[in-house]
């Protein structure tokens, strides 16, 4: 989280001089959104942050409005950050891509060709007032650069530029274009080599609500296939929604120190209330884990980042628990920094409940349906409500996750307004949830005998 004020995409994650940097969208002077600036922040492990200065603010004509969403590449020594500059005239909105470059990754001077591409760039390929987020890589020889746009019939389409030095770019192909039903503009594109496929990962804007998928108003999309470097074009194979809870969007990687493909993204989601901002604590959004991620059967997986469980201290463990109608609970476990896995034997049982950070009338509940295989988290009866734009109320979802082995594997990061739940290595649930009610208990239930056979409760140790 940010010391003060508003934040919500990741922008520029990127490993240089041996130390990750994290920049974000960040709007100092309030806890909502407002003229986007490049909040900071590094590490040398993942776990344990410094703020450093603002290091974007809007202070030029193509980006006076905000320094919108972007990504940062290492070259010769040098950190080049690209960002999209926003500019209103007269109630219309302006996009283009801009640069800033930095010798020590703390100080960036802005481009004295900025914007490096704009509407002559872009031609008819896409629309100047929907144009932005962009990620660079490199490939071969050569640098590309992902754009996210829409077509003029609003469905998404995602644009990729060529250059040979990171500082003149020309349009080099459509690399992917949605459809009608898969949201009126995509956002925050990023292109990635991974186990085997090429995978493309982005936000799509109302995307229209699959089974248990996209049920948010704005959600993501991993779509995985094999790239045509030749024609610039993803033939894509397989799609998948990227996470199962309310609050994950603008997801963005890096190649780390160790070769791993890790990713971030804001812990918050488009059109919903925010309670921090609503009762005067000048904070509102965060980030999620860094997660490593792979490709299993044609969908991205995602992990906890190893480091973390150097960092965990044990506190409690517990094995062969039986549960039954009647609910099991252990008092006072659950704190505001705690990390939980437990293994559950469903074989002789259709469903088993976890009533987590309990209390006399709030708690998050987990679920399983061992009829269906449906995992499901639920935030309707933990604290302040939280509403959006959705058609209906959304504070309750399932994600289809088969059991190894007739077990349930759980593992839950509990930050003091959030839970991150991975489901048997398969699937995650990421959610934010403002307590009214301190609660510290965890219940089991189950409809007929289920079996615990280990539960471990620790924490991520944290220096003073």
């Amino acid at each position: 989280m940010a010391p003060v004020g508003w934040i919500n995409d990741p922008n520029g994650f990127v490993y240089f001089q041996g130390e990750y940097h994290l920049f974000y969208q960040h709007y100092p002077y309030d806890s909502q959104w407002g003229p986007m600036h490049w909040g900071h922040a590094k590490s040398k492990d993942l776990i344990h942050w410094q703020e450093l200065p603002v290091a974007l603010a809007p202070d030029q004509v193509y980006d006076k409005d905000g320094c919108f969403s972007g990504s940062a590449i290492e070259k010769d020594g040098l950190l080049y950050l690209f960002y999209t500059g926003h500019v209103v005239e007269k109630g219309v909105t302006y996009q283009t891509q801009c640069l800033a470059i930095s010798t020590d990754g703390i100080h960036f001077e802005k481009s004295a060709n900025n914007p490096v591409i704009d509407a002559q760039n872009l031609g008819d390929k896409g629309d100047i007032h929907d144009f932005r987020d962009p990620k660079v890589i490199q490939h071969d020889e050569a640098y590309y650069m992902v754009v996210a746009t829409k077509t003029a019939s609003d469905e998404g389409r995602i644009l990729m530029y060529r250059s040979a030095d990171l500082l003149t770019w020309d349009f080099y192909s459509i690399l992917l274009q949605g459809n009608k039903d898969q949201g009126i503009m995509w956002e925050c594109p990023d292109l990635f080599h991974l186990d085997g496929q090429d995978v493309l990962i982005l936000s799509p804007i109302q995307i229209k609500q699959a089974g248990l998928e996209y049920q948010n108003i704005s959600s993501t999309m991993a779509c995985l296939g094999q790239m045509n470097w030749q024609t610039g074009e993803l033939k894509v194979e397989t799609f998948h929604e990227m996470d199962f809870g309310f609050d994950f969007y603008a997801p963005q990687t890096t190649l780390d120190a160790k070769n791993r493909r890790v990713m971030i993204a804001w812990m918050q989601m488009w059109d919903r209330n925010m309670p921090t901002h609503e009762l005067g604590h000048h904070w509102a959004g965060s980030m999620t884990l860094p997660r490593e991620l792979h490709v299993r059967e044609g969908r991205l997986i995602q992990k906890p980042v190893s480091d973390y469980y150097r960092e965990l201290e044990y506190l409690y463990g517990f094995e062969n628990i039986s549960v039954e109608a009647k609910p099991v609970t252990f008092h006072k476990l659950i704190k505001d920094n705690t990390y939980l896995h437990l293994v559950v034997d469903l074989s002789q049982t259709a469903s088993f409940e976890i009533h987590f950070a309990k209390s006399k009338n709030e708690g998050i509940i987990y679920s399983y349906d061992a009829t269906t295989s449906e995992f499901s988290l639920s935030r309707e009866k933990s604290g302040y409500q939280i509403t959006g734009k959705e058609a209906q109320p959304l504070n309750k979802r399932r994600v289809k996750v088969p059991l190894i082995d007739n077990q349930l594997v759980l593992e839950v990061f509990r930050d003091t307004s959030s839970v991150e739940v991975f489901i048997n290595g398969l699937a995650t649930m990421t959610s934010t949830f403002y307590e009214i009610e301190k609660g510290e208990d965890i219940s089991f239930v189950a409809s007929e005998k289920a079996v615990i056979g280990s539960f471990e409760v620790g924490r991520v140790k944290i220096s003073d």
